[in-house]
């Protein structure tokens, strides 16, 4: 559907890809899609939807192993991959046992590719910081959500796939545009809601910039799962 979704106005896509293994992948995700997904990027990169990024959360011993193949594919695709640390969604996510630093993943990276070099990327302006392999085609990202903190200055909104508009990913509180939109309202009364948001996520931030929201485990969120939550 790249195609289509180019003609209909869509710019660019984010890609969420564990593993570059079919063996890991399938164990990950519960389906064998793995040739699937890498047709789609191919796909995407042929009709220009840009910037790609490939997303990768890092889980120690479920696709630590799988961090030089991801890599390895901004060396030959003009694609940004993004290591994101992980981060616990709810009691019963192993908040330990889990966790790799970014700092981890780099060192290996750089023992099969060399050092990284620093880079600054245009229209980014997310949590991201990004780097390159020397004769690289695309670039590494990483996102450091436990290791770093960058809630003070994170100007994201999520809005699920279910229609709630949230002013941070592990806010309690959340705002539901559908319900808003199917009810008649006209756009003043959207735009009134998504400024309202914006205002309480400069609150937000300002109150958790000492410490980061995903290291105290949700803020005061309720458990959720990112499969459900999407956005």
């Amino acid at each position: 559907m790249a195609a289509e979704l180019k003609d209909a106005g869509l710019k660019r896509v984010n890609i969420s890809l564990d593993s570059a293994e079919r063996r890991c992948y399938r164990r990950i995700t519960g389906s064998d899609l793995l040739l699937r997904v890498m047709d789609g990027i191919h796909k995407a990169i042929e009709v220009g939807l840009t910037p790609i990024r490939v997303n990768c959360v890092v889980i120690r011993d479920i696709n630590l192993s799988q961090v030089p193949a991801l890599a390895e594919m901004s060396i030959r695709l003009p694609v940004a991959v993004r290591f994101i640390e992980y981060c616990p969604t709810g009691r019963r996510t192993k908040r330990q046992l889990w966790y790799v630093p970014n700092s981890e993943v780099r060192k290996i990276i750089e023992l099969r590719f060399g050092p990284l070099s620093s880079i600054v990327l245009p229209n980014t302006s997310g949590p991201a910081v990004y780097f390159k392999v020397e004769g690289s085609t695309g670039a590494i990202g990483f996102i450091s959500g436990r290791s770093s903190v960058f809630c003070h200055r994170c100007n994201r909104l999520r809005l699920t796939s279910d229609g709630k508009f949230r002013p941070c990913l592990y806010s309690a509180r959340y705002y539901d545009l559908k319900e808003l939109i199917r009810s008649g309202a006209g756009d003043q009364a959207v735009v009134g809601l998504i400024r309202r948001v914006i205002r309480e996520k400069n609150l937000y931030t300002r109150l958790t910039a000492p410490a980061s929201a995903c290291r105290q485990t949700g803020a005061g969120a309720e458990d959720f799962s990112m499969q459900n939550i999407g956005g």
